[in-house]
């Protein structure tokens, strides 16, 4: 049952409003079967037997589910914790390895819906292209032609020019207002969701990235966030730090991918009792040319030079010295 679930009390003179358990468990199920849609959730509830022996044959409103899930998030998370906890207490989780990593979700938000300052900055471009293209052609049409097709090709194109002079004062005010924006982004129908770069080339999505701990033995998902950022770069010691004291561990090892490989955030863990482990990222670009990177040496000391005498009267090198040869 979620605690102090919102929304339960209903009117003297109105029907009795759904009990908490009986949407927890509905949202559940949609987030087992990747069923995320309240819409979708409210048609399960009345043509799948599973769902409707779950619920006792009730028939929320996709409103009702959706304004559930939007009211209770604190109080689902605490579930969630719960249900984290009971599975270490009766040692199913144990809890020794974790392994952190974010996925892009996307929004409802679509891209054209979504402004950055570049892509104000392009769109301008286009349509300012655009609009001195319908100035030069009106301008031919009054010099080249005459009686009543040169009157309707002018009012058809002095019309697409005025609707194009509404799109770049809107655009124009939208730059205006992007500059107020704390991150340089506005979205219209979702305004969490931000842009977010994806492994596809010259591809990305509007949406927002979930971060997961998942239990490297059970598979048990043992803490979770969502950001909006599109790098997991500063996610890893927050992550680590969220699933230790979930599993109320004083050591934790972490396991993360590449992409979030951070000096500062190893450290923080390193703090913590946390040992992660982060593949490091090539950022060299020399082996693409052919060259030697700094993985192919390694560092030999030269202790060994400052215990044999000089050849010919030559100094040796400083004490401490060291040299580097290719494996």
């Amino acid at each position: 049952m979620v605690d102090g679930g919102a929304g339960t009390a209903h009117a003297r003179t109105g029907r009795p409003g759904y009990h908490p358990a009986i949407l927890l468990k509905l949202f559940i199920h949609g987030y087992l079967n990747r069923v995320p849609s309240s819409r979708r959730l409210e048609r399960e509830a009345g043509r799948n037997v599973e769902v409707m022996w779950l619920l006792g044959r009730l028939v929320p409103d996709h409103k009702t589910i959706a304004e559930f899930r939007r009211d209770n998030g604190a109080a689902i998370r605490r579930t969630c914790a719960q249900f984290v906890e009971l599975c270490r207490r009766i040692g199913a989780l144990k809890g020794d390895c974790v392994a952190i990593d974010g996925s892009r979700f996307k929004a409802v938000n679509n891209r054209d819906k979504s402004f950055t300052k570049g892509k104000i900055t392009s769109r301008l471009a286009h349509l300012e292209a655009d609009v001195d293209r319908y100035i030069t052609e009106m301008v031919r049409i009054d010099r080249q032609e005459t009686g009543e097709a040169r009157a309707e090709k002018v009012a058809h194109l002095a019309q697409r020019y005025g609707r194009l002079k509404q799109e770049i004062a809107k655009l124009k005010a939208m730059g205006e207002a992007l500059a107020d924006a704390p991150d340089g982004q506005i979205s219209l129908t979702d305004s969490d969701a931000r842009a977010m770069a994806t492994s596809a080339r010259n591809s990305g999505l509007v949406g927002d990235n979930a971060q997961c701990a998942v239990d490297t033995e059970t598979h048990i998902i043992v803490t979770h966030d969502v950001t909006n950022k599109g790098f997991d770069r500063d996610r890893l010691s927050p992550m680590a730090l969220a699933a230790k004291e979930a599993l109320g561990r004083d050591t934790l090892h972490a396991l993360a991918e590449r992409d979030n490989y951070s000096g500062v955030e190893t450290v923080a863990c390193d703090k913590a009792g946390i040992t992660v482990t982060t593949p490091r990222p090539v950022t060299s670009g020399n082996r693409k040319k052919g060259m030697y990177v700094t993985a192919e040496f390694k560092a030999v000391s030269t202790l060994a030079d400052h215990l044999l005498p000089a050849e010919g009267g030559l100094p040796r090198r400083p004490a401490g010295s060291c040299t580097f040869r290719r494996t």
